[in-house]
């Protein structure tokens, strides 16, 4: 269980440090934003397939272990 926390820990301070250097995480290509007047829907498609990619490999790796 300590390991997973610390792997897990070492993960979310990747993403921090990523978004921090200017990944922008939830505006990429692919990410579709539909405006319509005062209506505006947002759908993060291509950020949601790498978080998926990433979840899915750290999920490989604990699995493995």
């Amino acid at each position: 269980m300590g390991r997973t926390l610390v792997i897990v820990g070492v993960l979310v301070a990747g993403l921090g440090l990523a978004m921090m250097a200017g990944f922008p995480l939830g505006r990429l290509p692919g990410d579709m934003t539909l405006r319509r007047g005062a209506f505006t829907f947002y759908f993060p498609l291509t950020s949601s397939i790498l978080v998926s990619v990433v979840l899915t490999a750290a999920m490989y790796l604990f699995r493995r272990t």
